[in-house]
């Protein structure tokens, strides 16, 4: 090999490490969580994170609806993240509905582009029970809801919006983490039966002037979210 085709070998060596390191800092910082989605829950009662839900998809008299209730919209970044973060835990299997029908009604707020729409619709089963423990949760009428303690724009996300490269990230993205306590009941022998469980995640959207109302574009890991 001459020392000019050595010299351009080398280069490109030096090329692909900087972009593989690229990768593995863009990995770890978690942009739109497109690394890794939530993680798998236990499938109890009382388990881990899998979702127990609430009585959105109930009528006000307690009847079952004939369809859920919709995430509610705003142009208000924070308040948009509160609304998915409400959405994304509640549910209620005497509803009448499934996990896919709970994961529907959030994708439906995601971006209109659908450029994270698979991405995004894996984060949020892994919020959710698998059918077969849907199931089961059914048995002890399990409902679930989220409290939210904390709303705050993580300094991570700051980073990430210092390194990105112009028109990489789409103006009007924010990152949120939610802080929060998750409420869950159900019916053990007769018997109410309720539990509480401290949740942490973020939530990127993007709204104006990208959008003239917010939208989704990903869910970090639960329990996992950016600092």
């Amino acid at each position: 090999m001459t020392p000019s085709a050595d010299s351009k070998a080398r280069r490109r060596l030096v090329v692909l490490l900087i972009a593989g390191l690229l990768v593995l800092v863009l990995a770890g910082i978690g942009v739109y969580g497109l690394i890794t989605g939530p993680a798998p829950r236990p499938d109890g009662p009382d388990g881990g994170s899998d979702p127990a839900p609430t009585a959105t998809a109930l009528s006000e008299d307690g009847h079952e609806a004939s369809e859920l209730r919709p995430v509610v919209a705003s142009d208000d970044p924070e308040e948009f993240a509160r609304n998915v973060a409400t959405a994304v835990f509640a549910w209620d299997t005497g509803s009448g509905f499934m996990p896919l029908d709970y994961q529907a009604v959030i994708v439906d707020v995601g971006d209109p582009s659908g450029t994270e729409q698979a991405g995004l619709a894996t984060d949020v089963a892994g919020y959710l029970p698998t059918r077969e423990a849907w199931a089961d949760l059914r048995q002890y009428d399990t409902n679930q809801h989220l409290e939210i303690s904390a709303v705050s724009v993580p300094a991570a996300w700051d980073d990430a919006l210092g390194q990105a490269e112009p028109g990489q990230i789409a103006e009007g993205t924010t990152a949120y983490t939610i802080e929060g306590t998750r409420h869950r009941r159900g019916v053990w022998n007769d018997e109410p039966v309720t539990s509480e469980h401290q949740v942490a995640f973020t939530v990127f959207v993007v709204c104006g002037p990208t959008y003239d109302t917010c939208h989704l574009l990903r869910l970090s890991e639960l329990d996992n979210p950016l600092r």
